[in-house]
C-alpha cells in the first residue's frame, strides 16, 4: 500500500473486544493487524470490559440497562483488580443496588444481559458516521447486541454493513428440529427474528462452519449468495517461537484442556469411559492428569469426579491471567502450557448444534505442536479437519471410541512416541483476504 492512500474507515462492533483470551474477542481482534495492512482503518465500538486499543479509535461503551450494567461492572472490576478482596466488596454491593431494576428489566423485556449494549452502540455509532466518512459497518458476535446495533445504524445511516456469526444463532435441539419452529424463551424468539434480520438486510453474512451456513439458508433463503464460510483462524502470541526437538515427558501423562466446560461440554463422558479402564489399572491411575485451563470445572464433571473417585486425577487451574513479573499476557502463558502438555484435550460436546460448530480453541491447538484428542459429535467436517492435523478422535457419545483412543495415547506415551502435531495452521490472515476478496468481487 502506498503511503499517501488514504485508509477506508470501518465501524467495527464487538462487544467483547480486547478481552483477553476470549474466544468472542479473538475471533475480531486477530484480524486487525492484517485489515490494517489492508489500509483499513477500525474504528471500535465495544464494552469496558477489554483493554482500551490505542492504534486507532476505540470507544468503550456503558449498556443502557441495570444487567448490562451488573455484568459488565464485575468483569471490569475483575479485570482491573483480580478476583480478591476489593472483587468480593464491590460486586456484591453494585448488584444489590441494581437487583430491583434488574428484575424490573427481565419482567417487561426478558433478553440477555448485554442486550442494552445494543443502543449504547448504536447511539455512538450513528453521530460516529455523522462526523467520519466511513466505509462500511462491520459487526463481530459473539454477543448478538453487537448485530443487533448494526442494523439499528444501517437503518439510520443506509451504510454497508457485513457481519460475522461467532456461533449458531438458533440453537436446534434434535436432527428433525431445523430451527424453524418457534424457540421456547424470549430471548431465543428475539434471536431467531435478529437471524432473519441479518440475512435479509446485512450485504455480506459470514458463519464459521458449512453446517451453520447451511442452517440460516434454509431458514432464510432471502439469504442467497450473500452468505458464505469463513475459517477465523487464530494467530497467539508466541505462536511463532521455535517448538522443542524433543518432548520432556514427565513421570505422569498429561492431558491437558483449554477453554470453558459445561454440563453439555463436559469431562463427565471421558471420565465415564475411562473409569472401567483404570479400576482394572490401578497402576495406570497414579500415572494420569488431566489438567483443565481457563474455567471452573461443570457440575457435571464435578459429580463424574465424585462418582469414580478422580479427584486425585483431574486438577483444576482456573483462569491464565496477565503475568505482572514477565508481562506476559494470558494468552501467551497459554500457550506456553499448552506447548509443555503431553496431550491437548479438544472437548466438543454432546450437543445437536455441534454439527454446526467448531470450538474456537481448535485454531489456538493447531499451532502447539501438540497431539490433539478430539472427542467431537455429530460433525464430519470437523473430524476431517483434525485428521489433517493428525489427531486423535473419538466421539462424545461413544464411550467405546474414548476408552480405546485413551489406551492408544497411553501406549505412545509410555513409549515416548506421541505424535507431534503437524502444525497445518489457519491463520486470520487467510480470514481477512476471504472477507476483503467477497467484498470486492
Amino acid at each position: 500500500m502506498q503511503a499517501n492512500t488514504p485508509k477506508k474507515k470501518w465501524l467495527v462492533i464487538s462487544h467483547g473486544f480486547n478481552m483477553d483470551g476470549r474466544a468472542a474477542s479473538l475471533t475480531v481482534t486477530d484480524k486487525i493487524p492484517y485489515l490494517l495492512e489492508a489500509g483499513i482503518e477500525p474504528i471500535v465500538l465495544s464494552a469496558i470490559t477489554g483493554e482500551k486499543d490505542t492504534r486507532f479509535p476505540h470507544y468503550q461503551l456503558l449498556p443502557w440497562g441495570p444487567a448490562g450494567l451488573r455484568f459488565d461492572f464485575r468483569h471490569y472490576v475483575a479485570t482491573k483488580y483480580g478476583r480478591g478482596l476489593i472483587y468480593k466488596i464491590l460486586t456484591p454491593l453494585v448488584s444489590a443496588l441494581l437487583l430491583p431494576f434488574t428484575a424490573l428489566e427481565k419482567l417487561l423485556i426478558g433478553l440477555s444481559s448485554q442486550s442494552s449494549w445494543s443502543f449504547a452502540a448504536a447511539h455512538c455509532g450513528e453521530k460516529i458516521i455523522k462526523k467520519e466518512d466511513v466505509e462500511l459497518i462491520y459487526s463481530s458476535g459473539g454477543a448478538w447486541s453487537a448485530h443487533y446495533a448494526a442494523y439499528l445504524i444501517k437503518k439510520t445511516t443506509g451504510k454497508k454493513w457485513i457481519a460475522e456469526i461467532h456461533d449458531p444463532m438458533v440453537i436446534r435441539d434434535d436432527p428433525q428440529d431445523n430451527g424453524i419452529a418457534p424457540r421456547k424463551t424470549k430471548d431465543k424468539r428475539f434471536l431467531q427474528r435478529l437471524e432473519g434480520i441479518i440475512c435479509r438486510d446485512a450485504d455480506q453474512v459470514w458463519w464459521f462452519t458449512q453446517g451453520a451456513l447451511d442452517y440460516a439458508k434454509l431458514r432464510h433463503p432471502v439469504l442467497g449468495d450473500k452468505g458464505f464460510v469463513v475459517l477465523p483462524g487464530a494467530m497467539p502470541p508466541g505462536c511463532n517461537e521455535p517448538l522443542l526437538e524433543s518432548h520432556p515427558y514427565q513421570p505422569k501423562l498429561h492431558i491437558a484442556h483449554f477453554g470453558s466446560l459445561a454440563n453439555d461440554r463436559s469431562l463427565a463422558p471421558v471420565l465415564a469411559a475411562l473409569a472401567p479402564f483404570l479400576e482394572s489399572n490401578p497402576d495406570i491411575k497414579s500415572q494420569l492428569q488431566i489438567d483443565v485451563y481457563g474455567a471452573a470445572l461443570d457440575e457435571a464433571s464435578e459429580e463424574a469426579i465424585k462418582q469414580y473417585h478422580f479427584e486425585d486425577i483431574v486438577c483444576s487451574h482456573g483462569r491464565i491471567e496477565n503475568d505482572p513479573i514477565t508481562g506476559k499476557s494470558g494468552r501467551e502463558r497459554v500457550m506456553e502450557i499448552m506447548r509443555a502438555a503431553d496431550v491437548l484435550l479438544l472437548l466438543h460436546g454432546d450437543y445437536e448444534w455441534c454439527a454446526e460448530y467448531i470450538p474456537s480453541k481448535s485454531y489456538d491447538y493447531f499451532w502447539s505442536g501438540r497431539p490433539i484428542w478430539g472427542i467431537t459429535n455429530r460433525n464430519a467436517y470437523f473430524d476431517e479437519m483434525l485428521s489433517k492435523q493428525g489427531a486423535y478422535i473419538s466421539h462424545t457419545l461413544e464411550a467405546v471410541s474414548i476408552a480405546q483412543v485413551f489406551e492408544q495415547i497411553l501406549q505412545d506415551w509410555q513409549n515416548h512416541r506421541l505424535p507431534t502435531n503437524v502444525m497445518k495452521t489457519i491463520t486470520p490472515k487467510d480470514a481477512v483476504e476471504t472477507i476483503l476478496k467477497r467484498l470486492t468481487s
